[in-house]
């Protein structure tokens, strides 16, 4: 079992506190989103767990052990920078990079060879890595991540450069290792993708969890106070309930909307005044808030219980000075 947990871990780059006493766990056979703000600790994180830094305080370990030597061997990950050779083919570079882990010339050529044609790029053996576009270079640096076989997968950015079409295949892909008992950590910006794939999140902020478990219970917990609909005609009754405190617009384009209910609204006055303004409606959903939503709620929450602790701190200090 390749259980990854990380446990009390805090990271300090001289004055900047980067990783403030982090702790989750990410379980063999799911896929565990960690999300954040730019600057919120997510890729310290990240490369403590790949014991490319190590922690100021706290553990982590991979099934187990310690993270270290050993354990990078278990691991695949898949930065969001692309750190591909550039000149060199294709073929020969993820021979090197399967070697590097421990693979035999054999074997890894065996693999390669099979994540290769599960991509549909059998023809990209001997190509140069400049040779290829930005979503070609991403699935090479994928194949590098996996032909190794490896128990922790990390994704960082998986999707980046990759088309609808692309990232659809990918998207299979990581549920198949998904199935087949792999611990999956998984870092994106995209929203939609998150709650598409994940299991479990953990959501940092300012180097600190501020949110975290499984994705359905996380979402059970803003409620179900979020309408979706779909229609036809005009949409000034939509202005109207926001004016009057009802609703606040989180997204709105020609005949669709997002809304989350204030106030205790009862939905059904939303849908009264969709029938009564428009000439068709298709659809109408009362639902959990979408992640992007409570993603931001979670941040401006925690922003705000900062400030409020600052500014108790430093009354308590002027109060002390005084005295």
């Amino acid at each position: 079992m390749s259980r990854l947990a990380v446990e009390q871990v805090t990271k300090r780059y001289e004055r900047v506190l980067a990783v403030d006493s982090v702790s989750f766990v990410a379980e063999p056979g799911r896929i565990f989103g960690l999300l954040g703000p730019n600057g919120a600790g997510k890729t310290s994180t990240i490369r403590m767990i790949a014991y490319i830094t190590v922690p100021d305080a706290g553990t982590i370990t991979l099934g187990g052990q310690p993270v270290g030597p050993a354990t990078q061997q278990r691991m695949g990950y898949l930065p969001e920078e692309r750190g591909l050779y550039r000149k060199l083919r294709v073929g020969e570079q993820l021979l090197y990079l399967a070697q590097l882990k421990g693979m035999t010339a054999r074997a890894a050529e065996t693999a390669i060879r099979h994540w290769l044609g599960r991509f549909g790029a059998a023809d990209w053996y001997g190509k140069k890595v400049e040779e290829l576009s930005k979503g070609m270079q991403q699935k090479v640096q994928f194949i590098a991540t996996v032909a190794h076989d490896p128990q922790l997968v990390i994704l960082d950015e998986p999707f980046s450069g990759l088309d609808p079409i692309n990232a659809e295949l990918l998207q299979d892909v990581i549920a198949e290792l998904r199935a087949a008992g792999r611990t999956i950590l998984f870092a994106s910006h995209r929203m939609e993708q998150v709650e598409q794939l994940c299991d479990d999140l953990c959501l940092i902020a300012e180097g600190r969890v501020i949110l975290s478990g499984a994705l359905r219970e996380v979402k059970r917990q803003f409620g179900s106070n979020t309408v979706t609909l779909a229609f036809d005609g005009g949409d000034a009754w939509v202005d109207a309930l926001a004016a009057d405190g009802a609703v606040q617009v989180l997204s709105r384009t020609a005949g669709h909307l997002t809304a989350r209910l204030l106030n205790d609204t009862p939905s059904r006055r939303v849908l009264d005044a969709a029938l009564a303004e428009t000439t068709e409606l298709y659809r109408f959903e009362l639902h959990e808030p979408p992640l992007d939503e409570i993603f931001r709620m979670a941040v401006g929450q925690s922003k705000d219980q900062n400030i409020r602790a600052s500014e108790e701190r430093a009354m308590v200090s002027n109060s002390a000075a005084s005295s």
